[in-house]
């Protein structure tokens, strides 16, 4: 139970941190492009949708451990980790990736 409640917040923290501590680096690709090639992405949608992930892979977590401690079923809390991990990544990678957040040349 703790080490999912540790996961949430440190899922919070990542949101908060890129979103509004503008911890751009933190984004797997963006911190080695040009100057040149960062001016053709929408960094601040990027990081909205980074935050907007977080938020929910972590309540995720933190319904899981609800029900767990509600239900009394420890497997609970794993199967959260797992639906958040296997939904919330790709979809991050996915949509981060796509046309919505380039600009136009």
């Amino acid at each position: 139970m703790i080490t999912q409640i540790f996961i949430a917040l440190l899922f919070i923290a990542l949101g908060v941190l890129i979103k509004y501590g503008k911890a751009y680096g933190l984004i797997a690709g963006y911190n080695t492009m040009s100057k040149e090639e960062k001016a053709h992405y929408d960094i601040k949608g990027i990081a909205t949708l980074f935050r907007n992930v977080m938020f929910t892979m972590a309540a995720i977590l933190l319904l899981g451990v609800l029900l767990s401690y509600l239900l009394k079923e420890p497997s609970i809390e794993t199967i959260a980790l797992f639906v958040a991990i296997l939904t919330g990544v790709p979809y991050l990678l996915v949509r981060s990736n796509s046309k919505i957040y380039r600009k136009e040349k």
